[in-house]
Parts: structure tokens; sequence; C-alpha cells
């Protein structure tokens, strides 16, 4: 218990703000460009799906660079990593800004910047995770609460994001780019002057012991594992592709333009992410409670979307439905973040957790393009199948999410490092 309290009294407010700030300001790096796609559209002369393409592009970089940070964060330490990722997300939003405001065909170079700034959102966002769970390491109440801040910064991220991007578009429509820049900026200032990680008292194990570790947990823990890696794809993929769709439908169908569509856009989101706080605050840490937040959540998800494109001519419904969904996806945010860092021996830690940061990152990077493809042709078809994929996963978190089986394993982990 004293380890506990020590590590507890070095985590001040300001240190909880500034790791809230990262997924704050990765989450507008990415969400803050939804409401603009169109107004990209027009300027550049692309098409949606190319416009989607500044989405994906920041979120494929993600995705293969995210185990690597993981690996580094376990090795060398998680400050480390997180400090010069910002950095290169302010470089690459700085390069998509000047490209829009000085060239006459930018789109090549704003990707470009979009890879970058995804490159080191790879090496921050994820990293915060496991950097929770070392800061209360022992406490799953303390974890599960912060992790709750930590998805609420998140979500409040993609609250704030329709409103800031299309506020900033409508001054300057490549300012959202150079606001990236800034965010990053502020969010390097708070890392560096409040983020006080624990010291490690051992030297960090040898890579070829590390991977076996590795290799050891996924074999142990794989099946839950990858049942939890897949539920975040899932929650992804659904939140991105309807937020494009409701993006595009709000001006194609319902004439809704600039900050009042960036405001409409906010309703569902700010659902969700008061969905995530109340749920990161009432979980602590509890499996049996987490595995039926789980079960709960992913059924309401897959009821309610199935009606997203039956309801899109009505904007009241469209809203109420998208809204529902909302709660429910923000929901499932803290509880997976929770079921990983818990039950994952901090040596490898950060590695598993990048795994399934990953798998997000799927999803945010399948969502817009996927639904660019389905929208105009096979719009309701596409949020049956995502209906029907969302039960299936309600089979498998019933299959082989085995709270009793999970618990005796991370107790024996736990006697494992403790007799170390």
């Amino acid at each position: 218990m004293g380890n506990v309290n020590r590590n507890e009294e070095k985590v001040s407010i300001g240190c909880i703000i500034s790791l809230a700030s990262i997924p704050l300001v990765m989450t507008l790096g990415n969400s803050m460009l939804i409401p603009v796609l169109p107004i990209l559209e027009e300027k550049l002369g692309i098409s949606s799906l190319q416009s989607s393409m500044v989405i994906t592009s920041y979120s494929v970089a993600a995705i293969l660079l995210i185990p690597v940070a993981g690996y580094l964060s376990d090795r060398y330490g998680r400050k480390i990593v997180i400090l010069p990722s910002l950095i290169l997300a302010l470089i690459g939003g700085l390069i998509a800004a000047l490209a829009s405001w000085k060239m006459q065909n930018p789109y090549t170079i704003i990707i470009i910047g979009r890879v970058l700034q995804g490159i080191g959102a790879a090496g921050a966002m994820p990293i915060v995770i496991p950097l929770v769970g070392d800061l209360y390491n022992g406490d799953d109440e303390k974890t599960s609460t912060t992790l709750g801040i930590i998805e609420t910064s998140n979500t409040f991220g993609k609250v704030l994001s329709p409103i800031l991007g299309s506020s900033f578009a409508a001054l300057l429509w490549f300012l959202p780019f150079f606001s990236i820049s800034v965010f990053s900026l502020i969010s390097i200032i708070l890392i560096l002057f409040f983020v006080k990680t624990p010291k490690e008292k051992d030297e960090p194990i040898a890579f070829k012991e590390f991977v076996q570790n590795v290799k050891k947990t996924f074999k142990q823990d794989g099946s839950w594992l990858f049942v939890v890696f897949l539920i975040g794809v899932y929650v992804m993929l659904v939140l991105f592709s309807m937020l494009f769709f409701l993006s595009e439908d709000l001006e194609k169908t319902h004439d809704i333009h600039g900050v009042k569509k960036g405001f409409v856009l906010a309703i569902p989101l700010l659902l969700l992410c008061i969905a995530s706080y109340v749920t990161g605050k009432k979980i602590k840490g509890n499996l049996k409670t987490i595995k039926k937040m789980i079960i709960i959540c992913l059924i309401i998800v897959s009821l309610s979307i199935v009606f997203v494109g039956f309801s899109k001519e009505r904007l009241i419904l469209l809203l109420v439905v998208v809204s529902i969904a909302g709660i429910a996806l923000g929901a499932l945010l803290p509880v997976l973040d929770a079921i990983i860092t818990e039950n994952i021996r901090k040596e490898e830690r950060g590695t598993v957790t990048s795994f399934y940061s990953s798998a997000r990152y799927i999803g945010v990077a399948a969502g817009p393009p996927v639904m660019s493809l389905v929208m105009n042709n096979y719009l309701n078809m596409s949020y049956i199948v995502a209906g029907v994929l969302g039960l299936i996963l309600f089979l498998f978190v019933l299959k082989f999410i085995k709270i009793e089986a999970i618990g005796d394993q991370t107790e024996k982990a736990s006697k494992r490092t403790t007799s170390l």
C-alpha cells in the first residue's frame, strides 16, 4: 500500500490536466476537419473520397507506428516518446497549413502533413493510457477514474471539433490546420512542466526477453484481448462513418452549413462525452461491471444505428438516433481502456495498449472512406450490416471475456512481478 500511496502523491491536478490535453489535441487534429471536408472539396476541386483521405492518411500513419511507439515507451519511458511525437504533430500541421495557404494545388502536400501528424499521434495519445496505469499502479479505482477523464477529454475534443473547425474555416478555410499546431504547442508546454513520471528502479529488460513476455501475455490473454481490439475497431468505425455521413447530410439534405452545422454535430458528441465521464467514474475497475457495460452498450449501438439511414430526411429523429448510439459508444471507451490497462503487467502495458490503440485507428481510418463509397446507394444496408456486426461482437464478449479467468491471470502476473 505504501508504494501505491507514493505514486498517488505524485499525480497532481496539473499532471492529469496535462495528460488529458494530449487526447484533446489529437482528437481536434482529426475530428476538427470533418465539418471542413465539404469546403475542402469545393476549394481544392476534389471528390468526397479524396477529402476523406485527409482523415484516413492521418489514421493509417498512426496504425502502422503505434506499436513501435508502445514498445519504445515500455523500453525507454513514456515522456521521452510523447514529447517528440507532439513536436511532429505540430510540424505536420504547419506543413498542411502553409501548403493550403501558399500553393495552387496543395492536396498532396496536405496529405504529407497529415501523415506527419499521424506519426505524431502514434507516439502521443496511445502512450497516455499506459502512463495512467503507471502513475496509479495497483489502484484500479483511481486508474478507472483517471482513464474516464482521459476518454472524456478525447470525446470533449469531438464535441469542440465541429464547432471550432467550422468557426475557423469560416474565417479562413485552412485555419484549422494552423490551429492544430498551436494546440500541440500548448500540450508540449504542459507535459514539460507538469508530468512527472515514476522513476524506474530496474534496468529495462532485454529486447528478446521483452518479446517473449509479450508473446506469453497474448498466449494467456489473447482471446479476450482480441475481442476488446475488435470492439475498439468497431466503435471508431461506427463513430467516424456516422460523423462523416452526418456532416454531409446536414449540408445536402437539411441545408445546414458553417458554424450552425458545427453546433448541430456537437449535440450527439456532447452526450457521448458525458457518457464517457460518468462511466469512467462508475466502473471503479470492477470486472463484472465492465463486462456488463460492454454487453449493454453493444446491444444499444447495434439496435440504434440500424435506423440512422432510415431517419436521414427527418433531422430531429436523426439526431435522436445518432445521440442514442453516441451515448453507448461514449460509455464503451473508458470501459475498454480500463479492462486492458488494469489487467496487463506494467512491463508490457505500453505495447499491449498500443495494439489496442492501433485497432481503434483502423476504425478511424476506414470510417470516412467506407461511408463515402456506400452512402449514395447502400446507406441503409451498411447500417444494418453494422448493427449485425455489433450483435456478433456481443456474442464474442459472452464467449471469450471470462471475468474469473482474467482476474486469476492478473493475480498470478502480479505475484510474479512482486516475487521479482
